[in-house]
């Protein structure tokens, strides 16, 4: 049995890979980050004396070839983009760590969810510790949140958590959040490195020892990482972030490690007055198909499993105030620099006295290069102030030559774009495995964009 003394003696931890050392340092000695070192307090374990061995609680090693392994039957969230996010529902024991924007709705999908697995008949534990009862009552009531077995616990003890699950026994916990509940054990403030560490420690602990599912809601840093030190994403199973501004009703749950799942998985939601309301068909919120305008293009992502379509909005302008403006929404901005450069190269359109801005319709993210004919299409379309012909898709990444390249998945894609009626289809010379029964333009370059698309 160990007895845990805290000193007064100081150390520093790593925030991104959880090394320590006594001293101070720019660069970490472990990992070689820059300025990641913080102070903490150090903890010792000190046995007690004249301590006998316990033989019978010391880890065995045994055979791997012997395990039993037993099919663990995995919880509904009644949440069904919800469930596939986490590969096809909660496993029991499992720790899952969320991640968002204040205001993006973490607290908002997990009280939904909450309500929807107590009204299964499960016993669910909500502790808030950063908002009170009527607060909690209030949105429960906006949410529509009335299950019978649905507790909730205002506290930032973790002592008050611990009573709580042996007078209610839940089958699955969530914790909102990780940064404002704090042990008595460790004299810093709620959301320190060390309060972090162990308060996770000791969550993780409890849900593997009892087969209960704990859900950690954590802020996150103005880089968009969650706040705390790196380790608590290696601790827990899995790790979701919830992307999306809040002025926008569309919101994205994205798995970064998954323990029990793929990390390919999203799930798509849309804020509404009632909460949040799953996307079903995600190509119905990322395009407008009845809008034929100029500067605009359709192009096919896939996300996880399913492809669905979006719409890329271009405005090619006189830049009249200065020097010339490059800005990108939903794409990293340097891609749209190297394409204005193809453009520039290829076809010999002079951009440079022209603002271009490249917007990706709904607020979607996209980093994939499958979207990079589409964007071409899009800035052509807006320089010539000529629509592109209706139903037409583009599919297909442009190299660094200006030659069009096959993307992954080009089947599923073309699918997609057939079923939701577009007939022509624009892809790469290359793309292999197209069903007969599917006609397609095939391109080799995107100098033959011009003769296609603008007759």
């Amino acid at each position: 049995m160990l007895e845990l003394k805290f000193l007064g003696e100081q150390m520093f931890f790593c925030t991104e890979c959880g090394g320590e050392t006594s001293k101070w340092s720019g660069k970490c000695p472990h990992c070689s980050a820059w300025n990641s070192l913080k102070e903490t307090t150090k903890v010792v374990g000190k046995k007690k004396k004249n301590q006998p061995k316990d033989h019978t609680q010391v880890a065995k090693a045994i055979k791997l070839n012997e395990i039993n392994i037993t099919q663990k039957i995995r919880i509904k969230t009644g949440i069904g983009e919800f469930d596939g996010t986490l590969g096809g529902g909660i496993v029991p024991g499992m720790v899952v760590l969320i991640g968002g924007e204040p205001g993006v709705g973490k607290s908002t999908l997990m009280l939904q969810s909450a309500n929807e697995i107590a009204k299964s008949g499960k016993k669910v534990l909500y502790v808030s510790g950063e908002e009170s009862r009527e607060q909690i009552g209030l949105r429960g009531k906006r949410l529509m949140c009335d299950a019978e077995h649905l507790y909730l616990l205002c506290s930032t003890e973790v002592n008050d958590v611990f009573k709580a699950l042996s007078e209610v026994e839940p089958e699955l916990v969530v914790i909102d959040s990780i940064q404002s509940v704090y042990t008595d054990g460790i004299d810093n403030a709620p959301g320190s490195i060390s309060q972090l560490r162990e308060c996770t420690a000791i969550f993780t602990r409890m849900a593997k020892q009892n087969n209960i599912p704990f859900f950690l809601i954590g802020h996150v840093t103005k880089d968009g990482a969650v706040a705390g030190p790196k380790i608590i994403e290696h601790m827990v199973d899995t790790v979701l972030y919830f992307e999306g501004e809040q002025q926008k009703q569309f919101k994205i749950l994205r798995a970064t490690k998954n323990r029990f799942g793929s990390t390919n998985e999203i799930g798509i939601f849309q804020m509404q007055t009632d909460g949040l309301t799953e996307v079903a068909d995600p190509s119905e919120i990322f395009f407008n198909r009845e809008d034929n305008s100029t500067g605009t293009a359709i192009g096919c992502v896939i996300e996880g499993s399913r492809a669905f379509l979006v719409e890329v909005q271009a405005l090619v302008a006189n830049a009249n105030y200065g020097n010339s403006q490059r800005v990108a929404l939903g794409f990293d901005h340097r891609k749209l620099a190297l394409q204005l450069a193809l453009i520039d190269k290829n076809l010999g359109l002079d951009l440079k006295n022209n603002d271009v801005f490249v917007n990706l319709i709904g607020g979607i993210k996209v980093a994939e290069p499958s979207v990079d004919l589409a964007t071409v299409a899009a800035i052509l379309s807006s320089f010539k102030d000529m629509a592109l012909p209706e139903g037409t898709i583009l599919i297909g990444e442009v190299g660094l030559n200006g030659e069009v390249r096959p993307v992954s998945q080009s089947e599923k894609r073309i699918k997609e774009a057939r079923k939701l009626g577009y007939a022509n289809i624009i892809i790469s010379s290359r793309t292999k495995n197209i069903p007969d029964n599917i006609k397609v333009t095939k391109v080799k370059h995107i100098r033959q964009l011009f003769p296609i698309l603008f007759n």
